[in-house]
């Protein structure tokens, strides 16, 4: 089972619910940090990090000699990473997404592809969780190698929890691709309720399972209660507006170690979202877990 963690927005939660369901687990787990350009779940699991792998990007280099400048490897790139000028051929390292197509198209074979180092694979160990990151080179545009290249790191005969970058971007996608269901975590303000929406659209293009976990619960308003009613969207997990929570996140402690009385509904709610993942089925899930 492999669940991904996201959000439509940053500054939901996020982490904090995929580091603490991974604790909550009480089992062995694997967990992956997709969040590449800023990953922080280490920051709380404190793995002890082993092994680490550099990730490289195949980019072209054109053989000038045997260029002829017919422009068909620029005409084929939808990324514009090529440019053929009067009397060169110029490629853009940062724009392209190293798909080999202009080698293909290259009726000369006169482009040949060179790994060029984007980010690195760090992995380790924090107690029974098998812990891995990726973590993408200050100033490269592109994280979908580095997440690629860190999701190698699945085990689909464990629990693996994947910690999305916030958003709907391409990241996200490349995260959330080829996994079983997704958890979405939001709070209920209407910039929570308004970017829940375009998380909800994305995993449904994806035809992935998906539930809600509100977060900071009492702090705003019943809408995004309502669009889940509305949308049968089970809401998994509620989490109320505590300051204890906050506290202890600024400490860099997991939720699960300050507050143990959170431990069993996080529990609960795994399990929950893995009934989710394995049914595909909303009447599957029972009510959504709470803090009283």
């Amino acid at each position: 089972m492999v669940i991904t963690i996201a959000s439509g927005k940053g500054g939901t939660g996020k982490t904090t619910l995929a580091t603490n369901l991974a604790r909550a687990a009480d089992a062995p787990v694997r967990f992956i940090d997709c969040d590449v350009e800023e990953p922080n779940a280490h920051l709380f699991l404190r793995p002890v990090i082993t092994d680490a792998q550099p990730v490289r990007k195949l980019v072209p280099r054109i053989d000038a000699e045997r260029c002829t400048l017919c422009g068909k490897c620029a005409e084929f790139c939808a990324y514009h990473a090529l440019a053929v000028l009067p009397k060169t051929t110029l490629v853009f390292d940062a724009l392209c997404h190293g798909c080999g197509g202009c080698t293909l198209v290259c009726p000369e074979q006169a482009i040949a592809e060179v790994g060029l180092e984007v980010g690195v694979v760090e992995s380790g160990q924090a107690g029974m969780i098998e812990f891995a990151q990726g973590r993408l080179t200050v100033g490269e545009a592109m994280a979908g190698p580095v997440i690629r290249a860190a999701k190698s790191n699945i085990d689909r005969n464990k629990i693996t929890i994947l910690d999305a970058p916030p958003g709907t971007s391409c990241p996200v996608v490349a995260t959330l691709l080829d996994t079983d269901v997704c958890l979405l975590v939001t709070e209920p303000t209407p910039f929570g309720l308004h970017d829940l929406t375009l998380a909800v659209e994305t995993v449904r293009k994806l035809g992935l399972p998906h539930g809600v976990v509100i977060n900071r619960a009492g702090s705003g308003d019943i809408r995004v209660e309502t669009y889940c009613r509305n949308e049968q969207i089970p809401i998994l997990l509620s989490i109320p507006a505590d300051r204890r929570i906050a506290e202890a996140y600024s400490r860099g402690e997991m939720l699960i170690d300050a507050l143990p009385e959170y431990r069993q509904p996080l529990h609960d709610a795994l399990l929950a979202c893995i009934a989710l993942g394995e049914t595909g089925k909303i009447s599957q899930i029972k009510n959504p877990v709470r803090f009283d």
